[in-house]
């Protein structure tokens, strides 16, 4: 039997990115791996009840959100992952 070898981190994925003005509002503004940079917006999401009590999948955003989300009031969370790039460098 083949030895499994360690799954190596994606290094695009683990290069840090800057999020832009509306981004760094909710996540603050240092550079921060892709990975880092959805884990704090969760807990921003989870800490202030923006995850859709009935439909789990949908993101209600607040003011904050709604500058990332480009104005949308609700977003999917892949629609979320999509719109978040559009808001690092």
């Amino acid at each position: 039997m083949a030895k499994k070898t360690a799954r190596k981190p994606n290094a695009a994925f683990m290069k840090p990115v800057t999020p832009d003005a509306k981004l760094a509002a909710v996540v603050g503004s240092t550079p921060l791996p892709r990975t880092e940079l959805t884990k704090k917006l969760w807990v921003y999401i989870k800490k202030n009840k923006l995850q859709d009590a009935k439909v789990r999948t949908q993101i209600n955003a607040d003011d904050k959100l709604k500058a990332v989300f480009n104005g949308k009031a609700k977003v999917s969370m892949f629609e979320m992952t999509k719109l978040v790039s559009g808001h690092v460098s």
